[in-house]
Order: structure tokens, then sequence, then C-alpha cells
């Protein structure tokens, strides 16, 4: 073979390597954080002050991964005016759970996640009590 022919092999092999490489592309699932991403940007603001408020704190909830159910230890649940806990795969929103947060004298709630795969997920707790709101946030690896 000579070289013409060699030049237009490549372009040939060039030019399916860059269609392989967008139709891989083309079908890559994207997703954002959440669904609602720039509608929770624009109202980060509210946010802060939930963080700040719990940081105020004097005794804070603690999060815990217990066998096979989410623990969470806080001693104000009877003040609680209502609060829910979403359990978030960054990974994988399939995985993505909701829990409520009920009013109690006892001190620790647990939810049941045997369901869930092994890997990481964020736990987001949001409740509000004395008319202030209060938001935590953090990580467990099943």
């Amino acid at each position: 073979m000579n070289w013409g022919k060699w030049i237009i092999v490549s372009f040939v092999l060039f030019a399916v390597f860059i269609g392989i490489l967008v139709v891989i592309c083309v079908r890559q699932d994207i997703s954002l954080v959440s669904k609602n991403y720039y509608q929770e940007e624009l109202a980060y603001q509210q946010q802060i002050d939930r963080m700040n408020n719990t940081a105020r704190l004097e005794e804070k909830p603690v999060i815990a991964f217990t066998g096979q159910a989410l623990e969470i230890q806080f001693s104000q649940f009877n003040n609680l005016e209502g609060g829910e806990v979403k359990v978030f795969r960054p990974s994988d929103p399939r995985f993505d759970k909701q829990f409520i947060l009920h009013t109690s004298t006892e001190t620790i709630q647990r939810f049941d996640i045997r369901s869930f795969p092994k890997g990481m997920y964020r736990v987001k707790m949001r409740w509000s009590m004395k008319g202030k709101e209060y938001y935590v946030e953090q990580v467990i690896i099943l």
C-alpha cells in the first residue's frame, strides 16, 4: 500500500472513533443532584439559616446506621412540630427515600433501610421546633 491509502484509512478510523464517542455520550444519563436543583439554589439563604439554628443547639441529633435501621437519637423529639428525614443516594436517585419524624417522648427514632443496596448515602434531616427550622446533613455508608 502507498501513503495515500494509509492516510485515508487513518481518517476513516478516526471518524469511526469519533462516531462511537458521540453515541456513548448521547446515551449517558446526566442527572442533577436534585430534580428541583435551581429552585433549591434560589432558596439557599433559608437553608443557611436552618444550619445556623442547628449550630446554636446545645444538643444536636445523632444519626447512625445500626444493623438494618437508620437510627436518629435526639432528646428534643418531644418539642418537635414537624420534620422529615431524606435518605439521598447521589449515584442513583431510584434509592432516595423520605421518612416523617414524629413527636415522641422517646429519644430515638428508627427507620427501616434493609432494602437499600450498599453504598454511600446522605441523610438530610430537617425539622422545626418552637417556630424555628433546623437542618443537619450527614454521610453514611451502608
